[in-house]
């Protein structure tokens, strides 16, 4: 048994070591890099090659039967929120409604809300022109006002389903979506709390504004007045949808999905006795597949109404190969991970662990942290950590949701130059100085890592009190 747990563990570090060299530095995808990792662990772990195969396919398969098309339909729905100016609306009406001088928190509030169905790099880019004309109507740093508009949208992009990377780590540890979402929109407010201190300190180190002409930025000696800037913000909402139009596609499949989770969590307890045949249609329309295309067939009939039919399914179709190479990737790291079971090593590791000093819960954290920051990509670290430590903690006393926001959380760690939000961030606010490209980036990615870890463990031993 000790021989075969040793080569277990030979296999494992083989396949991640080639799984991160073939990221690194050649030209293999990640998705083929994490078919060619699952292989390697397999064989070298003790299973015959035939198994092996049958195993990546079947592992493969079942990731995608539970999350592929909820990320479909939540891409598509991403899509036409961009386009028909919803996600803009959004935050307009937040700047408003928070009022003068709290636009570092109305920008962070409407990332939180954004990026649960826009991909994080589309909704800041959608979001930088507003994050400008603050700037420049109030003279506050376009810094501060873009650091806490990407440290919201990073928050929830990390945390909340239907966005692809945690809904793929929820479906690969078979963690309730309904409760995904809660504890993400849970953990995320932390983050979003010191992520706009962090964000209103380095505006005052890096005082800078948009050019009252062109695209480019400047460095005032002396700090500008604040400014009245609402007349602005309304000649722009002429043209946008509503605020109930541009929130309802968003809210709908959430609040499905939490009466589905809540009313089945009350049956089951005895707490309510409902009616079999009224349940069953909760458990329906609360299940996230159908749930998520309610809501985008009201993003449709109400947002996407003034587009041509061709133009309508266009729209949507672009979202939809945005949502292939993450479907290619995150089934992929089931695979993986139904390897590890299979083989397992998944067992004989989670034995190990139970003998360690550190919670359970941070095993998958650890994991995502140290594959984020060898290779860059978020949502490659979180489907890596959940493929691994997925078997491992299955066999330990580790709630699901937990472990799965852990394997999301720990990804958030020091983005830097291989991460594409970096370049994204720093290009759209005009800092091209490495150090304060780290500042700007790097530093208050990290910052939310440690809130997650806090936060993280905090959760996990109050779990275990009740």
């Amino acid at each position: 048994m000790e021989v075969s747990g040793v080569q277990m563990i030979i296999g494992l570090i083989i396949g991640i070591a080639l799984l991160i060299f073939f990221v690194l530095k050649t030209k293999i995808h990640a998705f083929l890099a994490l078919l060619i990792a699952a292989s390697i662990t397999g064989i070298i772990g003790g299973m015959r090659p035939t198994d092996v195969v049958s195993t990546i396919t079947s592992g493969f398969g079942s990731t995608l039967a539970s999350i592929g098309i909820i990320i479909g339909l939540g891409v598509m729905m991403g899509r036409i929120l961009e386009v028909s100016g919803a996600a803009e609306k959004l935050a307009y009406t937040l700047v408003k409604k928070l009022g003068k001088k709290k636009e570092e928190w109305a920008m962070a509030v409407a990332g939180y809300i954004v990026a649960i169905p826009i991909f994080v790099d589309s909704a800041f880019v959608i979001l930088q022109p507003l994050v400008k004309a603050l700037s420049k109507k109030t003279g506050k740093s376009v810094v501060a006002l873009g650091v806490a508009l990407a440290v919201g949208l990073a928050a929830t992009h990390h945390t909340v389903p239907p966005t692809p990377g945690p809904l793929g780590v929820a479906g690969i540890f078979g963690a309730d979506v309904g409760l995904m979402i809660l504890t993400g929109l849970l953990f995320s407010v932390p983050i979003i709390i010191v992520g706009v201190f962090y964000a209103k300190w380095i505006g005052n180190k890096i005082y800078q504004l948009p050019e009252a002409e062109g695209e480019g930025f400047v460095r005032p000696d002396e700090k500008e007045v604040y400014k009245e800037f609402l007349e602005a913000v309304e000649e722009r909402e002429q043209n946008l949808p509503s605020f109930t139009k541009a929130i309802m596609p968003i809210l709908i499949p959430i609040i499905l999905i939490f009466l589905n989770t809540t009313l089945g969590a009350l049956q089951d307890s005895g707490i309510v006795a409902m009616n079999e045949t009224f349940l069953d249609y909760v458990k329906f329309f609360g299940n996230p597949v159908i749930a998520v295309a309610l809501g985008l067939i009201f993003a449709i009939y109400t947002l996407a109404n003034k587009l041509r039919q061709a133009e309508a399914l266009d729209r949507m179709e672009e979202g939809i190969k945005t949502a292939g190479i993450i479907l290619l990737v995150t089934g992929a790291g089931g695979a993986l991970g139904e390897v590890l079971r299979v083989s397992g090593t998944g067992d004989f590791i989670a034995e190990q662990v139970a003998t360690w000093s550190i919670p359970a819960i941070l095993v998958p954290f650890f994991i995502a942290t140290f594959v984020r920051l060898v290779q860059g990509s978020g949502t490659v670290a979180m489907v890596t950590a959940a493929s691994i430590s997925a078997p491992i903690v299955a066999t330990l006393d580790v709630n699901l949701v937990l472990a799965a926001q852990a394997a999301a959380l720990g990804a958030m760690v020091f983005s830097y130059f291989n991460d594409s939000l970096f370049w994204v961030v720093n290009r759209m606010l005009g800092i091209k100085n490495v150090k304060e490209q780290i500042l700007v980036w790097s530093v208050p990615t990290t910052i939310a890592w440690g809130v997650a870890l806090v936060m993280l463990v905090a959760a996990d031993f109050v779990v275990r009190m009740f």
